[in-house]
């Protein structure tokens, strides 16, 4: 009989593995207002009076995959502790980061397949970070890096805006049926990994410096249109495209987006926020929709008012833009290379605790 208990003991606390779903995040879109897994974003909370539930406020954390193929300029990127530059650790150690930022109330981020400008604002770019090749296919090094990213947001139940071009780097797509091939490659890759918790953004700042055409304002809604259309099991991507610093969206992509991204670089006067995203809903062609800042370098986090609060208070979404400025030390910025990705500057620490006093979490 005590064998038989001890048998039976034995046999109940033995971990069992079962077959099952890996954790499954679906981003989805009411009007103007963000669903995860069908609840609302920050579901339940007003905060000073303004609605925050079903917006997706957002950082710009581009270089998640960053990597520079050019050898002349890869010296650049150093770490200060080791002297080398390391995609792996790069990525490594964005992944070890997204948790702390999920419990300030962080649940978007900008990503890109061609980065940002390593120095924050850079007119001529040397550099060469394109995840994309010059016919449009995908580099596996940085789809692998990539992959680690998107699997950790499918795990926090966090949203990618995952960019796939960016100016100063287009240029080393050889042609434009490169550009949709890119496009095309892209899309397929979400499906083939099953990716259903990321928005789409196809350029940033289309109306900035781009070397082919179709990723100009005038022809970036064919794009746009092209996700839309590229559907695998009844399903489709969310799509749009960002504009630079205080510019209202081009009515075609008004009417061929599923959301408006706006920039508030270039905007010190907190009221001038709310002015763009009054003057983007009474655009022609403008439907219900959601209004999302994924870029803005202005703070002021200890003041009434700043562009965080009133995008708030014109219900739109605030997305934190940070880099380095000149003699500051490596753990400023979320965009300069390389990358301290935890939260470890007073300007960090600012906007996240104010994530925090606003979300609630």
């Amino acid at each position: 009989m005590l064998f038989l208990l001890v048998l039976f003991t034995a046999f109940w606390q033995k971990p069992v593995s079962l077959q099952h779903n890996e954790p499954s995040t679906v981003v989805s879109i009411h009007e103007d207002k963000f669903y995860i897994n069908d609840k609302l974003t920050y579901q339940g909370r007003i905060w000073n009076g303004h609605n925050i539930q079903g917006l997706l406020f957002n950082a710009r954390l581009v270089q998640g995959i960053f990597d520079d193929l050019n050898p002349e300029t890869s010296y650049r990127w150093v770490y200060p502790d080791t002297k080398t530059w390391d995609p792996e650790r790069n990525t490594n150690e964005f992944v070890e980061n997204m948790a702390e930022w999920k419990r300030y109330g962080l649940l978007g981020f900008t990503i890109n397949l061609q980065g940002g400008s390593p120095e924050g604002y850079s007119h001529n770019q040397p550099w060469f970070n394109s995840a994309i090749t010059e016919e449009g296919e995908l580099r596996p090094e940085y789809m692998k890096r990539l992959e680690k990213i998107m699997d950790r947001a499918n795990e926090l139940r966090m949203i990618p805006i995952l960019g796939i071009f960016y100016f100063g780097q287009d240029q080393r797509l050889k042609d434009e049926n490169a550009v949709i091939s890119a496009v095309d490659n892209t899309v397929n890759w979400l499906f083939d990994h099953d990716y259903h918790h990321v928005l789409i953004e196809i350029n940033n700042e289309c109306n900035v410096r781009y070397d082919h055409e179709i990723l100009r304002p005038e022809r970036v809604h064919e794009l746009i249109e092209r996700v839309k259309n590229t559907l695998r099991n009844g399903q489709r991507y969310l799509v749009s495209t960002s504009y630079g610093g205080n510019t209202i969206p081009g009515q075609n992509v008004v009417k061929s987006a599923d959301f408006l991204l706006l920039h508030g670089n270039g905007i010190s006067d907190p009221n001038r926020i709310v002015e763009l995203v009054y003057e983007t809903r009474n655009l022609e062609g403008y439907k219900s929709m959601p209004i999302l800042f994924n870029e803005d370098d202005h703070y002021d986090f200890d003041k009434s008012l700043n562009n965080f609060v009133s995008a708030i208070s014109s219900y739109a979404s605030w997305g934190y833009f940070d880099y380095r400025r000149k003699g500051e030390d490596y753990h400023e910025g979320f965009q300069s290379v390389p990358v301290d990705w935890s939260i470890s500057s007073e300007r960090k620490k600012n906007f996240f605790n104010k994530l925090k006093e606003i979300t609630g979490y």
